[in-house]
């Protein structure tokens, strides 16, 4: 019998960030390995199809290597493509389609039960973790009566399937505002519901023109200061300062927001401050949480303020981590 293989840490979350904690932990001469549940950048790859990045080129760099890119901002599969490449030239060992299903052990010797998608089961040692496990992967539910209907989705990808088609859009951020765009510009008949009085502020500067234009111009119906009561099969009937409406439906975009996985951190022994919006108790310097060994990296730093870390600052927490991993390892 094969001994088992014991890795110096091991990076639940093979995106962007947890790739910069990969990386970085090598350049420090440790062993890394990193598990996914989905393929390498799983996030970025359940993004639109079509999604342009709000930032430029070199704000998603990782490993010091450049992104060079035609454009002012790249585009999704202009971002895999990098992230591939970089993966290629580290050599990063990448677990994909594996879940975590437990995490046993202590600090120095860690078992992680994993799961691949054929439900076989999976067993890693490390010495240390770093959960990167972002936020993206879990939508914001809203319990309404019909959310589990197969119209509902969380996610938006492309507009064909939708055209000539009565679609809802929930929400009025970035997301929203996008997928409602994209809907309309492709022929959909889109309504946009959302339970402020207009929309956000924060929603990009190129883009809140455009759908405030759309919106006065009657080319998309929307209803502010408005929530949606019941969604059916042929129907979406909202409570708005007017009264409920009912509109007829095929397709219900719930663009409502993400959130970090909480309960697996809890589950890690991770405490969260419930006064500061459940950010996990974590060092500041080294991103140790209160759990011996168990590392945080990314957007789940911030709890839910999923509005402060990207990866174009998530991305630095690979060199934090690393210098307090090659210290505690060497």
């Amino acid at each position: 019998m094969s001994a088992i293989e014991t890795f110096d840490v091991l990076v639940i979350g093979a995106g962007p960030t947890g790739m910069a904690c990969a990386i970085e932990a090598q350049r420090a001469g440790l062993k890394a390995v990193m598990v996914d549940k989905g393929c390498l950048c799983n996030s970025l790859f359940h993004y639109p199809a079509h999604m342009t990045f709000f930032t430029t080129p070199e704000l998603l760099e990782i490993g010091d290597m450049p992104f060079s890119s035609p454009n002012q901002k790249p585009t999704r599969s202009e971002a895999l493509e990098y992230y591939r490449k970089v993966a290629e030239h580290y050599r990063l060992d990448v677990r994909q389609y594996e879940r975590v299903e437990k995490v046993a052990g202590m600090d120095g010797a860690f078992v992680i039960h994993t799961e691949d998608r054929f439900g076989r089961k999976v067993e890693h040692h490390a010495k240390k973790i770093v959960v990167a496990t972002g936020y993206y992967d879990l939508p914001n539910y809203l319990g309404l009566p019909g959310e589990e209907l197969p119209k509902v989705q969380h996610y938006y990808n492309e507009p064909h399937p939708f055209f000539g088609l009565d679609v809802l859009v929930i929400g009025g951020k970035n997301s929203a505002a996008i997928a409602a765009l994209d809907l309309w510009r492709h022929g959909a008949r889109v309504t946009l519901v959302h339970r402020g009085p207009e929309m956000h502020k924060h929603v990009k500067y190129w883009i809140l023109p455009d759908i405030n234009n759309r919106i006065k111009n009657g080319e998309i119906a929307a209803h502010f200061s408005t929530v949606v009561k019941e969604i059916t099969e042929d129907a979406v009937t909202l409570t708005t300062p007017e009264g409920e409406v009912t509109i007829a439906n095929h397709f219900v975009f719930a663009l409502t927001g993400y959130r970090p996985d909480f309960e697996f951190l809890e589950e890690l022994g991770v405490k969260l401050d419930a006064e500061n919006d459940r950010c996990p108790v974590c060092d500041p310097e080294s991103l140790e949480s209160n759990v011996a060994g168990i590392y945080l990296a990314g957007v789940i730093v911030a709890g839910e303020r999923t509005n402060e870390v990207f990866i174009e600052n998530g991305r630095f927490h690979g060199v934090q981590i690393a210098r307090d991993l090659k210290k505690k390892l060497s």
